[in-house]
């Protein structure tokens, strides 16, 4: 046996497979599997909530964007939510705790977590924070936001044109630019269908109480107003408007779950393409700090959920309006402005975007007042 295997190796044409299947399995000397090849550890992402995520609002939102960020990046990422972290000191606790924990990159989504997210930043200069809202950077903390006024502009508009009484409600969370931006750019949008038309507001000096936001809303209600909206963290206004029978321009979510009947449209919110472009820069190597205000033409608002039922003549002028602000033909703040007393204080042209970003004013048509002014 072994002089006709010797014979059949030297055979050229033997293929060495076949010379090893010939071989008692003593003989066989097995090559060393390759070694294993080490798996990345994940991106550890944290998100931090000022109110519990639910099921609609401006939490809601943010958890959506989180969830399809997890979704694309799948193992890459391994992302860590702390919801319902009220703003100050509790915020700072939660954001140095998630940096203890190794994560890389925390996303801070309410305005009054600003301070915190610099002081933690400070201390944690590997880690990247990304700040909601905010109007101060550092090396390692960016801002973001979406221009929610172009979307209050529209839903404005579409509440001018909609409105018996010519009176609307705003129940207002605080005096934050962004939400007097979004106070006066809904009634300049009410007054260009209407233009004695006036918007009523009521401020909460919280973001989220859905008794204290009902009785704004009942209140707004009482004094006229047929059209609600809000800058508020809970279902409770779009609720009021249902129960009231008054209708609704939904804010941050769809809130047809809510107010079926009630709901006009609703000004939504997409953090999604965001979360994921700044995480894959980390990914990367090439997250820098940077101030990031996306509107309609980005994706990160819109006027949704229209309701079908409006008459075509409606809905086609609002679109026609949207694709105006969308090219660029027109802003929400286009001069002259005027504020509450007749004074113009913006001649002609696109109001700047400092200015917008620090507007502490109303403009003519608000009922109200902006605190501390």
């Amino acid at each position: 046996m072994f002089k006709n295997l010797a014979r059949a190796l030297r055979r050229p044409a033997l293929p060495r497979i076949v010379a090893q299947l010939l071989l008692p399995a003593s003989l066989l000397v097995l090559a060393p599997a390759p070694p294993a090849v080490a798996q990345p550890a994940p991106l550890k992402v944290g998100f931090v909530y000022v109110t519990p995520i639910g099921s609609a609002g401006w939490t809601y939102q943010h958890e959506l964007g989180r969830q399809a960020l997890q979704r694309t990046l799948g193992p890459k990422v391994q992302t860590t939510v702390v919801e319902s972290v009220a703003e100050g000191a509790d915020a700072e606790r939660v954001m140095r705790d998630l940096a203890a924990q190794g994560h890389q990159l925390v996303f801070a989504t309410s305005f009054g977590y600003l301070d915190p997210a610099l002081r933690v930043a400070a201390d944690h200069p590997a880690v990247r924070f990304e700040h909601a809202g905010g109007y101060k950077r550092a090396a390692n903390l960016a801002t973001y936001n979406a221009r929610f006024y172009e979307g209050r502009w529209l839903a404005g508009y579409l509440a001018g044109r909609s409105s018996r009484t010519g009176v609307a409600g705003f129940v207002a969370g605080f005096p934050v630019p962004e939400v007097v931006q979004g106070i006066n750019a809904f009634t300049l949008g009410m007054r260009a269908a209407n233009p004695q038309a006036t918007v009523r507001v009521v401020w909460l000096n919280t973001w989220f109480d859905p008794p204290k936001e009902r009785e704004a809303a009942l209140s707004l209600v009482n004094a006229g107003a047929d059209v609600l909206t809000n800058h508020s963290g809970s279902p409770a206004v779009p609720q009021l408007a249902e129960e009231k029978g008054v209708r609704l321009v939904a804010y941050q979510s769809d809130m047809r779950a809510f107010a079926p009947k009630a709901q006009l449209a609703a000004i939504t919110a997409d953090w999604s393409g965001y979360y994921l472009r700044r995480t894959q820069a980390v990914l990367q190597g090439q997250w820098q700090s940077t101030a990031t205000w996306g509107g309609l033409r980005d994706g990160m608002v819109a006027l949704s959920a229209v309701d079908p039922a409006l008459p075509a003549l409606v809905r086609s002028a609002v679109a026609e309006r949207q694709q105006a602000l969308v090219a660029g033909r027109s802003t929400p703040f286009d001069g002259p402005l005027k504020d509450q007393a007749g004074r113009v204080r913006h001649a002609s042209g696109p109001l700047p975007d400092e200015a917008i970003a620090s507007m502490d004013w109303f403009v003519e048509g608000v009922v109200g007042s902006v605190p501390g002014r």
